[in-house]
């Protein structure tokens, strides 16, 4: 059985990796045209397919019935080829945000819920709050309710952000600010990359309990799953999946002193994962075409403290490096969230009398018991768990598989 995600520009999707652990079927990335969407629905190669952005309502003209969901949200990102080949369209991603609320532990029954965004995604999302009990606002640009006269909904419980506002690769900005809902209790994104978009980082911060999107993408595709086979998968599946792409999806991010063993050890643990490993010191030596003792005799420490959160900022918004900074880069707070965005944060940590400081313009010219007085509190705020450097290098970086697991 042929099935497949339709839309414009697919770029890197999850979805053929969701649904290879979902079913026993091909799943191909359909990249249509507008004008393509009419010949692709009527003679093109599948039995059943996804639908994304911008074709959820597009695609209604051309089917010959709809769900009672997709009826009544008006879009449609599930359909089915039927044994008489009509067209038969459903919206899954009710059942994906309804599971996400369920999963976050968020209660919206009876609670004011403002959602951010009037598209195809907010229609769906207020009908399922609706549903769940809520009284949903719908914030747009130029609606009753708005940006402008958010003081109006300051007594907001819930916020939900169905915009793509904070998402990939345009990360480090948020719709709103969460410090004028002195009442709210929840935050959810339908982003899941990054894992936490900058509305969820403030959540964070200001201890509001949120959850991003990738809940919802991985339940939608088992119900979506479930209608391309008509066979019933057990909810659980959606927790497993869900498990194994967060952890697929996280960068581990090495922090320490100088010399404490990021780059051995990284790249020993790329190895380990197949994954992609990056040095950011590496980074900036190529973007500055010259040594980093170079770039401090030459430019001094703000040009590469400058260079150096340019190239994080690239970095940290990937999904599934191995990163290893510089030992400094913890000194300027505006590396963090770039860092911790989308990764876990290890603090790797050894004895000050076995760092070298050989080509380590800082390190020779400061006291390292001085430094690491200094810096010790930053690396405490930036890192998610600390492993000690004093083994081998393979002990170290099965110390740290160890440790992540713990924390997913």
């Amino acid at each position: 059985m042929k099935c497949g995600l339709l839309g414009r520009k697919l770029g890197h999707s999850y979805s053929p990796q969701i649904h290879g652990m979902l079913g026993d079927y091909s799943y191909t990335l359909f990249e249509k045209e507008p004008e393509q969407l009419a010949s692709f629905l009527k003679d093109g190669d599948f039995a059943c397919i996804n639908v994304t952005i911008p074709y959820k309502k597009d695609v209604i003209p051309y089917l010959d019935e709809l769900s009672p969901a997709a009826r009544k949200i008006g879009s449609v990102n599930t359909i089915v080829r039927r044994a008489d080949g009509t067209l038969y369209g459903h919206n899954s991603d009710y059942f994906g945000f309804v599971s996400l609320v369920r999963h976050s532990g968020i209660v919206v029954d009876e609670k004011k819920v403002l959602v951010l965004g009037s598209g195809g995604t907010s229609n769906m999302v207020v009908t399922a709050l609706k549903d769940l009990g809520a009284i949903p606002v719908v914030i747009s640009r130029s609606g009753e309710n708005n940006y402008d006269n958010l003081h109006l909904h300051a007594d907001a419980s819930v916020i939900v952000n169905a915009t793509p506002v904070g998402m990939y690769p345009n990360t480090g900005v948020s719709p709103i600010d969460l410090n004028r809902f002195p009442k709210l209790e929840g935050v959810l994104d339908v982003i899941y990359n990054p894992a936490k978009t900058k509305l969820l980082l403030d959540a964070e911060a200001l201890g509001i309990p949120h959850e991003n999107g990738l809940w919802m993408l991985v339940a939608q595709a088992k119900e979506a799953s479930e209608y391309f086979t008509e066979k019933k998968l057990p909810d659980s599946c959606i927790g497993k999946i869900h498990h194994i792409l967060s952890c697929q999806m996280k960068n581990i991010v090495l922090i320490g002193m100088p010399g404490c063993g990021k780059s051995t050890v990284g790249s020993l643990l790329a190895e380990k994962l197949g994954r992609s490993f990056v040095d950011a010191d590496d980074e900036i030596i190529q973007m500055a075409g010259k040594s980093i003792p170079e770039i401090f005799a030459q430019d001094g420490e703000e040009v590469f403290r400058k260079w150096e959160t340019e190239v994080l900022d690239n970095c940290g918004k990937q999904s599934g490096l191995v990163i290893a900074t510089g030992g400094g880069c913890v000194t300027r707070m505006h590396n963090y969230p770039a860092l911790h965005q989308n990764g876990n944060i290890v603090w790797l940590k050894r004895c000050l009398s076995l760092l070298p400081t050989e080509g380590r313009p800082l390190s020779q010219t400061s006291c390292l018991e001085e430094m690491y007085t200094v810096r010790k509190p930053m690396y405490e705020a930036f890192a998610d768990i600390r492993v000690e450097n004093t083994g081998s290098p393979e002990q170290t970086a099965d110390e740290i598989l160890s440790q992540l697991e713990g924390l997913s």
